[in-house]
């Protein structure tokens, strides 16, 4: 199972009851984090999952309500007591972006490892106990979307460990431990588990148009949290100008998508009530919520038929 929490809902600027965009997921104790706006360690510290187990913090593009937080929140990390290496993932220039933030943040006490994605960039990308996938979206700057996938091997199948005359006692050190030698042969789980069964994805993706990719990208993920600047029709021309979404646009591609469940994220600063307008989402998508604050939920894998 997999941790999810909106920390911020708010785009361009923070308001005094709506901090910037950014998510956090948190995996068997280590957490993720999607951008790093102004208030992130904020209202972190008002959610209090902690700090110092953040390993991974994906950036989806370079503008400022996405990144200025990132100095403090990197010295915070230090403070509370990391000295193991922090991945830090985004688009080409990275590294030079961040740099940059961190002249006023130049002794943290641990390293940071910069994946810069590009065309020789694996896809997924493996950081720790996740696997983050990424596709390209449709803004005024390169930005990506990401998604999280939790694998879930298939289940120990007794007929194919007794075709391999594998003792018994050996059976569950292989489904443990992964690979066991016995009489000079090497064995993999692989050898006795069963297909793969179905696992968790949480895609996630701001400042982009409903391009045709992504609706392949984020199909059928469990938690889909997507962009809803504005939640006014009549501000079509205005989405389409700056590369942003409608509430009506998201609910559209999550549909298409196929995804269980529609986070609206990233509120306009003129959109005070964004609750007026969830309505023009939920009769395209029912499944569509609005984000909040800390607002957070436990995803466990699927129950079996």
């Amino acid at each position: 199972m997999i941790d999810i929490c909106l920390l911020g809902t708010g785009g361009m600027m923070p308001m005094p009851s709506r901090f910037l965009t950014a998510m956090l997921a948190r995996l068997n104790g280590r957490m993720l984090l999607v951008d790093c706006g102004e208030g992130t360690q904020v209202t972190m510290k008002m959610l209090g999952w902690g700090f110092k187990a953040i390993d991974v913090i994906c950036i989806t593009h370079f503008h400022a309500d996405h990144i200025s937080g990132l100095p403090g929140l990197l010295l915070t990390i230090g403070n509370a007591g990391r000295e193991e290496p922090l991945t830090m993932i985004g688009p080409v220039g990275l590294r030079h972006i961040v740099e940059g933030l961190t002249r006023i943040a130049p002794e943290l006490p641990f390293p940071i490892k910069f994946i810069e994605l590009d065309k020789e960039t694996p896809n997924p990308v493996q950081a720790g106990e996740f696997s983050i996938a990424y596709c390209p979206a449709d803004h005024m700057v390169k930005c990506y979307a990401y998604r999280l996938d939790l694998r879930r091997r298939g289940r120990f199948d007794v007929k194919k460990a007794e075709k391999l005359n594998l003792p018994k006692p050996l059976w569950g050190k292989l489904q443990k431990e992964g690979r066991v030698e016995h009489e000079g042969q090497t064995y993999t789980a692989e050898q006795v588990l069963g297909d793969e069964r179905k696992g968790i994805s949480v895609a996630y993706c701001t400042d982009s148009r409903p391009v045709g990719r992504l609706k392949g990208f984020v199909e059928g993920a469990q938690l889909f949290i997507c962009e809803g600047m504005y939640g006014e029709e009549e501000k079509k021309v205005k989405a389409r100008e700056n590369k942003h979404m409608l509430f009506s646009e998201a609910a559209s591609l999550a549909l298409e998508a196929g995804v269980q469940r529609l986070w609206l994220t990233h509120f306009s600063p003129s959109l005070n009530n964004p609750e007026d307008y969830l309505e023009n989402a939920r009769v395209i998508f029912p499944q569509t919520e609005l984000g909040e604050e800390r607002k957070w939920i436990t995803i466990e894998f699927p129950k079996e038929e």
